[in-house]
């Protein structure tokens, strides 16, 4: 009888093994699908926060213009040059020109007679906060260069042609914004750093125009 109660407690202990087994490897798998989903969670959130992120830069952008040309006049049509009769002299009066006189010619083209008011006022604040960030850069490389700009707020969709020749990093900002044409051509070389305005195309891809005379 002994032997036959210790075979039983034998087989009664032996018997739940498999059970305690299956059950560790239940709270495994558990945990493992648990862990699963809070990676899938924690990647799901963080493609969504980088989807977010990637959409800020141009409203960014935009603000950033507005924000500069806030205070400057609103986008009027650039003005023609002065047309009409010239003005006549009294009788008797005779005006002698000085021998090197120049007489003044009225542009056709470029920014003067293409960038509308808001533009033309805007450029030159892009200008002088672009100048005095690039003015103190030791070897402005293109690297250097693009991060300053982005720094400012001015995006690398916007940014084109930047290249280096020599010391020099040569560039083209596309400002075109609210039906506007304006465009900047610049060249960073430390102290002899020149950000200048040009004309780009009213629509379609970017080129740079006209520079200003």
């Amino acid at each position: 009888m002994r032997r036959i109660a210790a075979s039983t407690s034998t087989f009664a202990r032996s018997s739940r093994r498999p059970r305690l087994t299956l059950a560790i490897t239940a709270v495994a798998v558990l945990s493992l699908g648990a862990c699963g989903t809070e990676k899938a969670n924690a990647g799901g959130e963080q493609s969504t926060r980088a989807s977010a992120v990637g959409g800020q830069p141009d409203t960014a952008f935009t603000a950033m213009l507005d924000t500069l040309a806030q205070s400057c006049p609103p986008s009027a049509p650039p003005e023609a040059p002065p047309s009409g009769p010239t003005e006549t002299l009294p009788p008797g009066s005779v005006e002698t020109p000085p021998s090197d006189a120049i007489e003044p010619i009225a542009p056709t083209a470029g920014p003067e007679v293409e960038l509308n008011a808001r533009d033309w006022c805007a450029s030159a604040l892009h200008e002088e906060r672009i100048a005095q960030a690039l003015w103190n850069l030791v070897d402005p490389t293109p690297a250097k260069v693009r991060t300053i700009l982005n720094d400012l707020g001015y995006v690398d969709e916007r940014i084109h042609n930047l290249k280096q020749s020599g010391a020099t990093t040569r560039f083209f900002l596309d400002l075109r914004d609210k039906g506007g044409r304006l465009c900047l051509e610049g060249s960073a070389a430390g102290e002899k750093t020149v950000v200048d305005k040009c004309v780009a195309p009213a629509s379609g891809p970017f080129t740079h125009g006209d520079r200003k005379q």
